[in-house]
């Protein structure tokens, strides 16, 4: 056996993968997919959303922040796992104020795709409508907190040279909050702040004046659901 991979199975499927990958992305390479909301190819992985909770050998873990092993056996397809993740995508929307059809990222928006993918009705969670304010005083981008989930992918991957993230926690519990740096980010290029835009799986974060300019029936998740590119 070549040391480099390792056989592990996905719902029963015999699936190879490199030695040292993660679940979420061992999946992806072969043909499988797991939904989640906070993980970014690319930027370190944190398991803030859970919704890629998996089972390994019986056991519930999130398969964006576990790596596969030889023999692992892995289900990501249970009536428990399924109930849990749209749960949480409930959870996320009472929670926040997302009103879709006035969303400039509605059919880009990797939450409303699960939403659509979990076939969320009516939440079982009763709606919150949090008083939350939208940050517009820095030149390049707009931080909407009535749609931010807090899925730290912007605080994780959008850095300046020296490694100093252009976004941060602030306040605490309930009241906490992703806000932007104003000293860094006044200084955002054009290109940083398309990044961040790109990055959020939201519309929590809009680049000023610009927004998503491909028109709404157009856009990735109007021609095909979450999870059909894997």
């Amino acid at each position: 056996m070549d040391s480099k991979f390792i056989h592990f199975t996905i719902d029963g499927k015999e699936c190879i993968g490199d030695s040292g990958d993660f679940i979420l992305e061992a999946a992806k390479k072969n043909g499988i997919y797991i939904p989640s909301l906070c993980n970014y190819e690319g930027v370190p992985p944190r398991g803030s959303c859970r919704i890629c909770t998996v089972l390994v050998n019986g056991k519930m873990m999130t398969a964006c922040t576990t790596r596969v092993t030889e023999g692992m056996k892995i289900e990501t397809e249970t009536e428990e796992l399924n109930d849990l993740r749209k749960a949480v995508i409930e959870i996320l929307f009472v929670e926040g104020n997302h009103l879709c059809p006035a969303c400039e990222k509605s059919g880009s928006c990797e939450l409303q795709a699960l939403a659509y993918r979990f076939n969320m009705d009516v939440p079982r969670f009763p709606y919150q409508f949090p008083d939350r304010d939208v940050e517009a005083t820095n030149p390049k981008i707009i931080k909407d907190h009535n749609r931010c989930i807090l899925c730290k992918r912007c605080i994780r991957g959008v850095k300046d040279e020296q490694g100093r993230s252009y976004f941060a926690f602030r306040k605490r519990g309930y009241e906490v909050e992703i806000t932007i740096d104003t000293e860094l980010a006044n200084k955002m290029s054009d290109d940083l702040a398309q990044k961040a835009m790109d990055m959020c799986p939201v519309g929590a974060i809009l680049r000023r004046g610009i927004g998503f300019s491909q028109p709404i029936g157009s856009r990735k998740f109007d021609k095909e659901p979450i999870g059909s590119d894997v």
